[in-house]
């Protein structure tokens, strides 16, 4: 089916782009059609940083997972982990913005139109503000993007100076009754490495899900304060909620607990949309709130 979409693409009359622009994306710097009409876009992150610079996307996965991104006006081309490739074929798009959950399939992609993934992992903060800077460079936004570069800078030395007396940090992500702990070289590390909040445990595991960890890991580690990503609730399923998880003799024991900090984000921003702009700004200032 695919190779035969391919074929029909190929025979369609595609646009031609007087200009192009080089940006960094995750694999490596790539030229992209300079402001490009017609745009499908397969990750939240990228949805997200689209948004706030004022780029409306042609096309795009069915359910963004956040409320603050609508898709309505949108033609659905497909999940995060799956192309729908006969509507991409519809829908003829000049330029595919994938990664993260998608970038797998970015060589299939790759075949149908220009592609670029923009995975935003390693370095979260830093590869969120590459993004920045590389859409406002493909779509002319550069000082839309330099605007909101400054805002995240901004937030970000309030977020340092109330991390700077807050102590020691652990952070948690539940699952329903499971908990896994994130240290500074996971997926939300940059909440230790950038915000600068020590770690209250060292020795974590670096994995993508995080170290499985009990409620005597969380009591011995005695952090000043817990950081709380409650994975069920980003992603809309049912089943116990972070602070009914946390609620225990155990944890109540910790210091963050007696101190009234445990501060429960934003899970969606964070493990769904991290990485977009809008997404890291609203998690500086869940951050600066709770630290102070």
């Amino acid at each position: 089916m695919l190779k035969h979409l391919t074929c029909a693409l190929a025979l369609m009359a595609a646009p031609v782009f007087a200009d192009t622009v080089t940006v960094e994306t995750y694999t490596g710097p790539a030229e992209v059609p300079a402001n490009p009409e017609t745009i499908a876009v397969f990750d939240i992150a990228a949805l997200d940083t689209l948004d706030a610079l004022g780029v409306k996307p042609a096309g795009t996965i069915g359910n963004a997972y956040v409320d603050y991104l609508s898709t309505e006006g949108t033609e659905t081309v497909g999940s995060l982990f799956e192309p729908d490739y006969e509507a991409l074929a519809a829908l003829n798009p000049d330029l595919i913005i994938a990664g993260g959950r998608s970038a797998k399939v970015v060589p299939e992609l790759a075949k149908l139109a220009p592609t670029i993934d923009m995975t935003i992992w390693e370095d979260t903060l830093g590869q969120s503000l590459d993004r920045l800077d590389a859409y406002g460079e493909i779509f002319d936004k550069q000082d839309e993007a330099a605007a909101l570069k400054e805002k995240v800078e901004s937030k970000l030395a309030a977020a340092k100076d109330a991390a700077s007396t807050a102590g020691s940090a652990l952070i948690v992500m539940t699952n329903g009754p499971k908990v896994s702990a994130y240290g500074s070289g996971g997926r939300f590390g940059w909440l230790h490495s950038a915000v600068g909040l020590p770690e209250a445990v060292e020795a974590v595991e670096q994995t993508t899900h995080g170290e499985a960890v009990s409620f005597e890991f969380i009591r011995d580690a005695n952090p000043d304060v817990l950081i709380v990503i409650d994975r069920l609730a980003a992603t809309g399923q049912e089943g116990a909620s972070a602070q009914s998880t946390l609620d225990n003799a155990l944890v109540q024991d910790t210091n963050a607990w007696k101190n009234d900090k445990v501060l429960y984000l934003d899970a969606a921003r964070l493990y769904i949309a991290g990485g977009g702009i809008q997404a890291l700004m609203y998690t500086l200032d869940e951050l600066i709130a709770g630290l102070k």
